[in-house]
């Protein structure tokens, strides 16, 4: 076969190219007949790409729409070009907001998760029984030795000894032998009982109860320099990287795994006012830092104890086992309500997080769960968590919120097809709810529906509020502000990431003739169904 015979049978074998959509008219599918306030979603793998709406009929007052160009897919990280609109692109994509990546403190978070979860893979899910026997008597002063993580990728488990300085009714803590500085008694008995007291009961109370695996219904904490020095001092001082405050690993927790500890411990960072270890850290620094970090990770803890050891399911998904967490967060900073240093540091990375997905909610994933997840991605996943919990707990009780997402940990499912099941709605009904809540929730002298308000949250006040009594980090005004277009010229395109979605006002003058909306991938062809496209769109005025 000579070669035109060849490239002949390479192009006969080629896939066609994507045929075109058909530009819409006024009777296509999808028509958009909506009062003020009135919402609804348009797929458009079932209106061949067109969303139609009305004349506008008022000779003096101009219409408005929220219109969010979305994916509601269920793959992590899943993603596709698309258009709005139709005709050749007439301008580039609009400028965002470039948020920054993940800390080392996040990528380490994402490294211990994916090792849990192959762990799991390497030993199937199974239930693990609870400890039999006398409950192991933990008292002050009594030492053990512990292995710990002794790199960024926790391949490798160095042993240290510490000693129990305190131990509580939940909680005990020791302190490792090494530190080059430990806090006084007086701080440790302070620190173990913000732990056994405050924190221990809201995480038990929202998420369920910790395993027991070693029988000495306690949950250890480690304080080590081990810990500290899981960065060096260049990485600590550098704003991009910054340093690990604590962890949990479920690998502790795991039957026949070598660098564990059969126990259920968090490791906490020590105090090292010299940076003997990496760089410096106060005994007033770790004291603010460290119960924040405890409360966010003890959740993980819960986690895997209900997922993997009691229901023989895998550990939950990335994204939404760190948007659990990050509840847990804002559950902790609402303990100290009356005291706002303390409220900020339970509650202030939350709210900056949220400012970056909020900022440029087009550029970031919900449903991740092949990536690591940056700083706006943890504000995405916190924001919908707090979204489910305020619509989906029955009741504005905390005790609701409990029971709530209590049933989001009590389960051997995981991702989309948990919170699916708990709250027994589409995802795509979710995503749409959620992303037209992110603009309309507290909308001055708007009537939002109640089922796109979030309840515990007025973000357009409270992002002003704690910029200034948190920090200048937090944006001071609400960071959600589409362009507006007209939507009869409207020329747009961007990318459709799963769970996420891209904010268009889209406006109608007085009189104006009736105008289309023509969605679809980069070319002008049809989105993919896998992607789950819709617009979400909703009349303004």
């Amino acid at each position: 076969m000579g070669v035109s015979s060849l490239l002949a049978a390479a192009c006969s074998s080629s896939p066609p190219a994507p045929k075109p959509l058909a530009a819409c008219t006024a009777t296509s599918g999808g028509q958009v007949n909506l009062g003020v306030a009135a919402y609804t979603a348009v797929d458009p793998t079932q209106t061949a790409g067109c969303a139609v709406f009305p004349a506008n009929g008022s000779t003096s007052a101009a219409e408005e729409y929220l219109v969010i160009a979305q994916s509601a897919s269920n793959t992590g990280d899943d993603s596709q070009a698309f258009r709005l609109g139709g005709n050749a692109l007439a301008a580039p994509p609009r400028a965002a907001v470039v948020a920054p990546g993940p800390s080392i403190a996040q990528r380490f978070d994402f490294t211990l998760r994916r090792a849990e979860r192959e762990l799991a893979l390497q030993a199937p899910p199974r239930r693990r029984p609870a400890a039999t026997g006398p409950a192991r008597v933990i008292t002050p002063g009594s030492s053990s030795t512990f292995k710990v993580c002794g790199d960024l990728t926790c391949s490798t488990h160095p042993t240290v000894t510490a000693t129990a300085k305190t131990v509580g009714v939940h909680v005990a803590v020791y302190v490792d032998n090494a530190s080059p500085d430990t806090l006084a008694t007086i701080d440790l008995d302070s620190v173990a009982a913000v732990f056994d007291t405050l924190l221990y009961p809201t995480d038990t109370a929202a998420f369920g109860r910790e395993s027991d695996i070693d029988g000495n219904g306690l949950v250890l904490v480690l304080m080590t320099p081990k810990v500290n020095s899981l960065v060096t001092t260049a990485q600590c001082n550098d704003p991009a990287g910054g340093f690990v405050a604590g962890y949990f690993f479920g690998g502790d927790l795991v039957t026949g795994f070598s660098g564990g500890n059969s126990a259920e411990i968090f490791y906490s960072m020590s105090p090292d006012p010299a940076g003997t270890v990496s760089c410096m850290h106060s005994t007033t620094e770790v004291k603010k830092l460290v119960p924040v970090t405890f409360i966010h990770e003890f959740q993980h803890m819960i986690s895997f104890n209900q997922h993997f050891l009691i229901r023989g399911g895998f550990p939950e998904d990335l994204w939404l086992n760190e948007g659990m967490s990050h509840y847990a967060e804002e559950n902790g900073g609402r303990l100290f309500l009356a005291d706002t240093a303390t409220l900020c540091e339970f509650v202030g990375g939350d709210l900056y997080n949220a400012g970056l997905y909020l900022g440029a909610p087009q550029n970031h994933f919900l449903v991740d769960t092949a990536g690591i997840g940056g700083l706006a991605e943890r504000g995405a996943y916190w924001l919908f968590v707090r979204f489910l919990v305020d619509q989906f707990a029955g009741g504005t009780t905390q005790a609701a919120a409990n029971a709530f997402t209590r049933s989001l940990d009590a389960t051997n499912q995981l991702g989309v097809a948990n919170v699916v099941a708990r709250t027994g709605t589409p995802f795509s009904t979710l995503v749409e709810r959620w992303t037209l809540a992110n603009y309309v929730s507290d909308l001055p002298s708007f009537p939002t529906p109640p089922e796109l308000q979030y309840v515990k949250w007025q973000f357009r006040t409270a992002f002003p509020a704690f910029n200034s009594k948190c920090s200048s980090k937090i944006p001071g005004t609400f960071p959600l502000v589409p362009p507006s277009v007209t939507g009869s010229s409207a020329q747009l395109a961007g990318m459709l990431r799963a769970g996420s979605g891209s904010f268009y006002l889209m406006q109608q003058a007085p009189s104006a003739p009736s105008f289309t909306l023509l969605f679809s991938n980069s070319v002008g062809a049809a989105l993919r169904t896998t992607i789950v496209p819709q617009l979400a769109i909703l009349r303004l005025q």
